[in-house]
């Protein structure tokens, strides 16, 4: 039987991994990482944090520019990061790309679930109205998308789900959280038939859009990125895209500037995607199967994983 996770026993995570795994993550170097590179899986550095975000606003344009009304394309994108959002909105507006004629589509990622249902956007925490906020209420009236293309798991989670079949995902992008999670695909509970080990990649990567209760390392992470540390008021449970989804999406991109996980994190799940080692109670490390991942980092943010007091 494996080990227990240290943080929250009842929960599979990345440390019940084994330690000489872990150990050796510990050790690479940035240079590491970049070799970490191979067919399906890019790893790119960006020295400076305006390179970065612009980088990341670029790949929604560049998603929306394929589009037609014919073939309509469509970006799925992640709140946390959010600096590139008002950054693709002024990118819209100053290259009068009409979104609406070009049949462009954006799907939000996930969602936060309270009391068994989807907050509503006035919620503090809503990652619909950040979207809106930041990204797409900014965008000019000639050139917005209709409201029927604007997707968010917070409704029907079928019907969400289904779009994926109808539009195509140029790219989804993502950040990676403290438990290694791309939206809120968390570890699972140990618990039942997963009491002993966690599901095999193959058994998590059916899963779909759906209600995820939420591991403690995501709920005190978002309580210290977005809610002042209040952990009391954040949700317990979200919606968000799954797998399935996942794996109908030509381009994984996800961007990391060291705002929402740490030096080691950073290492861990690009060297199990580098090296093709899925495991479950590490959801990043999934994508390790998938054709076309690209990991973005802020070399600056990539640090060392030495021990030093504070």
């Amino acid at each position: 039987m494996r080990k227990l996770s240290v943080v929250a026993p009842e929960w599979w995570d990345y440390t019940t991994l084994d330690d000489d795994l872990l150990n050796d993550v510990a050790n690479l170097t940035a240079d590491d990482l970049l070799q970490l590179s191979r067919d399906g899986f890019r790893v790119v550095f960006y020295d400076t944090l305006e390179d970065f975000y612009l980088a990341e606003a670029l790949e929604y344009i560049d998603a929306w520019s394929q589009s037609t009304p014919d073939n309509p394309v469509g970006v799925c994108g992640p709140i946390g990061p959010t600096e590139q959002l008002p950054l693709v909105a002024r990118l819209v507006n100053a290259m009068g790309i009409d979104l609406a004629a070009k049949g462009a589509h954006f799907w939000g990622m996930d969602e936060w679930v309270q009391d068994g249902k989807p907050v509503l956007p006035d919620h503090p925490l809503s990652f619909k109205n950040a979207d809106m906020e930041l990204c797409f209420d900014r965008i000019e009236n000639g050139l917005k998308m209709p409201e029927a293309n604007l997707h968010f798991p917070s409704g029907d989670l079928a019907e969400y789900s289904a779009t994926y079949d109808h539009i195509r995902c140029a790219v989804m992008q993502g950040g990676q959280g403290d438990v290694k999670h791309w939206a809120f695909n968390d570890p699972l509970k140990r618990e039942g038939a997963y009491k002993d080990a966690p599901p095999t990649p193959e058994e998590y990567r059916k899963l779909a859009t759906r209600v995820v209760d939420l591991h403690p390392m995501t709920i005190m992470q978002n309580a210290r990125t977005s809610g002042g540390g209040k952990v009391n008021e954040v949700p317990t449970q979200a919606s968000t895209v799954g797998p399935v989804e996942t794996w109908k999406a030509g381009k994984v991109s996800i961007w990391q500037a060291g705002m929402h996980d740490n030096p080691f994190g950073m290492r861990l799940t690009a060297f199990m995607i580098g090296k093709q080692v899925a495991d479950a109670a590490v959801p990043m490390s999934l994508l390790a199967d998938h054709p076309n991942v690209q990991f973005n980092y802020y070399r600056p943010a990539i640090g060392s994983c030495d021990v030093e007091m504070h």
